[in-house]
């Protein structure tokens, strides 16, 4: 018991010693101790890898999961040991309502056969975004994660110990300085220099040690920085590939959409097409392969064939100059794209512009008359805006 409050009563006499030299350093009345320039910097850096850390963890989940009570769900698992739930993603909800709706409406039906088709689609495209967010979970957040509760607790702590040894430092140098002054006073305090001298020898050793512990804790935060480069590349690859599939599922869907056009609505016109960028045909193909780096595989567009669902009419002997408009009328319409002539029998088309339009037994639903003043030919519906 004794041993104890003597343990006690010392641990409270160092920590309102080093209370008293931090507060009178901080009023101006003390001298402090500085650190060396090179290890000022390793504190900056480290303290910027854990600032930077933070927030880029952070952000990336709320990329990978918008929903801030889900993310709530999944830190009170993660806290609880508790593997978290699996979680159906949104485009599998929008898929499994999508199939619900279809056979309820009849699977035969037109929009009972699309319906299926873009909720297939929408299956596929929930299972990317789940591939990716599994992903991106162990490549990317667990090793920013482990390096803010693992190695910067650890230097935290290595630095508070510093600290505590850089304050009891001071205060024997300043009990020693004390201690000088009344010597010169009266030699009865030989005694106590001698003592505070011995006191500082052991502080001056401690300092000196911890100081060596926290910059080698502090010099493996350019180990951290490879880990996390490392970690970046993985993350960017993965979300690549993520976009490489999507693209390929709608391009999947786009021409099952098409070959399907036009035995719902043969010889008719098509709804408005308001898509806000063009048809993904138009991409080039060495333009995607360089924004998904070499080790993603790239779609390749498929190329425009006699016959195809987004190509033009197999009418080769098609003479534009010798179409009239049919009885039925022709419509107006937006020009949404530039477009140009792949032929004589095609009419190239500037953005914005208006034309007149109008369709003629047994064409590619995909493709139109189009009429500008005297020119005359073939338009993509696709990059028209019909008018009512």
């Amino acid at each position: 018991m004794d041993f104890n409050m003597k343990k006690l009563a010392s641990d409270a006499g160092v920590f309102f010693t080093r209370a008293v030299q931090f507060t009178e350093e901080k009023l101006g009345q003390a001298e402090k101790t500085e650190l060396d320039a090179h290890f000022e910097n390793l504190l900056a850096r480290a303290d910027n890898t854990k600032n930077w850390t933070e927030k880029i963890l952070r952000q990336t989940e709320v990329l990978l999961q918008p929903n801030p009570s889900a993310r709530v769900e999944e830190f009170l698992y993660e806290k609880l040991d508790r593997k978290v739930p699996s979680r159906v993603t949104n485009g599998e909800l929008l898929a499994q309502y999508m199939t619900e709706a279809a056979n309820d409406f009849g699977q035969g039906t037109p929009y009972g056969k699309t319906l299926i088709k873009v909720g297939e689609t929408q299956r596929r495209l929930g299972g990317a975004e789940r591939d990716f967010i599994h992903s991106a979970s162990i490549n990317f957040l667990s090793p920013l994660r482990n390096f803010l509760e693992g190695d910067w607790r650890t230097i935290s702590k290595e630095r508070r110990i510093l600290q505590n040894r850089r304050l009891d430092l001071d205060a024997c140098k300043a009990r020693l300085k004390k201690a000088k002054a009344a010597e010169a006073k009266a030699a009865l305090w030989s005694d106590e220099v001698e003592k505070a001298e011995h006191e500082l020898r052991m502080a001056q050793t401690e300092f000196d040690r911890q100081a060596e512990v926290t910059r080698l804790l502090l010099e493996g935060i350019s180990s951290t920085h490879v880990n996390h480069l490392r970690c970046l590349h993985e993350f960017a690859e993965a979300q690549a590939t993520y976009y490489a599939q999507c693209y390929q599922y709608m391009l999947d869907l786009q021409k099952q959409l098409g070959s399907s056009r036009g035995e719902m609505l043969p010889g008719t016109f098509v709804g408005n097409v308001e898509s806000t960028s063009p048809p993904p045909a138009t991409a080039s193909p060495p333009a995607l392969a360089a924004a998904t780096g070499p080790t993603v595989p790239t779609i390749p567009v498929v190329p425009t064939v006699v016959g195809a669902p987004n190509s033009a009419p197999a009418v080769e002997s098609l003479n534009p100059t010798d179409v009239k408009p049919p009885a039925s009328g022709t419509r107006k319409a937006r020009v949404l794209y530039d477009y140009q002539a792949a032929d004589s029998s095609e009419l190239a088309l500037l953005a914005d512009e208006m034309i007149t339009v109008y369709s003629l037994p047994g064409m590619d639903p995909d493709w139109l008359i189009g009429e500008r003043g005297n020119q005359k030919g073939k338009v993509p519906v696709t990059y028209l805006e019909l008018l009512s």
